[in-house]
């Protein structure tokens, strides 16, 4: 059989996926699922997209690694504008199927834990969220013994003859990244005499935002949706969303913001 449009796509497979839990499904539950079936594949492509950015670094290629960015926060931009999309559902239509999605919960997406842990935000207590020998865990601690993108772009720092301390470049890779002094030297001396390596430090900056600003209009829409509400899947709902704003996954890039 000739390849098809269809059969390239696995359409079949893909338009068959969005299954309500009742014989009578809610209106509103087709959309609730379509959204949220979009954003796993959206946080698919943009982990695709970090495993190359890394390679990228490791190499110095500087030019695809600048393209790659962009890619990533064009598609950061459309994640965030899909919130927009799911805000159509008022709070009684996601109440009139919230009590079908039983334990089922956002928290339990291990793609955005894999995400997290890609840029760096590593917890070993996520894993305590996914049962042992499960798909989602053996993903989840590949990630987590793997180097992040912010260990690439020291040693992409150091390819490029540039001060890094050496404890920083063997540092263990499980733990969450930690602020330098002595790195945070080094990027103010890159923003003063170094202009295209500048631009790789501001586009990872925006990466930051652009991570922290999906996190915010992710907390204000299920605000809006739920309030104070305990989470899907018992979790604490707004509660936990707000204690994850305004913390930055690349610390240094922020804080030689007040050395100019």
């Amino acid at each position: 059989m000739p390849l098809t449009y269809s059969s390239y796509l696995k359409l079949d497979e893909i338009l068959s996926a969005q299954n309500p839990h009742a014989e009578e499904p809610e209106h509103d539950e087709m959309l609730f699922i379509i959204i949220h079936q979009i954003y796993e594949l959206w946080f698919k492509q943009i982990l695709h997209e970090l495993d190359y950015l890394q390679k990228l670094f490791i190499n110095n290629d500087t030019g695809r690694a600048l393209h790659t960015l962009k890619r990533v926060l064009t598609i950061l931009k459309v994640v965030v504008a899909q919130v927009d999309v799911l805000e159509t559902m008022t709070p009684l239509e996601f109440l009139s199927f919230r009590d079908r999605l039983e334990s089922a919960s956002g928290f339990q997406s291990f793609q955005f834990r894999e995400l997290e842990f890609a840029l760096g935000y590593k917890r070993e207590s996520t894993f305590v969220h996914y049962p042992e020998g499960s798909t989602a865990r053996h993903r989840l601690e590949i990630r987590y013994r793997q180097p992040a993108l912010w260990d690439a772009f020291l040693h992409y720092l150091a390819h490029n003859g540039l001060d890094v301390p050496k404890d920083l470049l063997t540092r263990d890779v499980t733990q969450p990244i930690q602020p330098s002094p002595a790195i945070q030297k080094t990027l103010i001396e890159i923003y003063w005499h170094q202009p295209i390596i500048s631009q790789v430090c501001e586009r990872l900056v925006d990466l930051d935002e652009g991570v922290q600003e999906w996190r915010y209009r992710h907390v204000k829409m299920v605000e809006r949706t739920i309030g104070a509400k305990e989470g899907t899947g018992g979790s604490a709902g707004i509660e936990y969303l707000q204690s994850t704003l305004l913390k930055p996954v690349f610390p240094d890039l922020w804080a030689i913001r007040t050395e100019f």
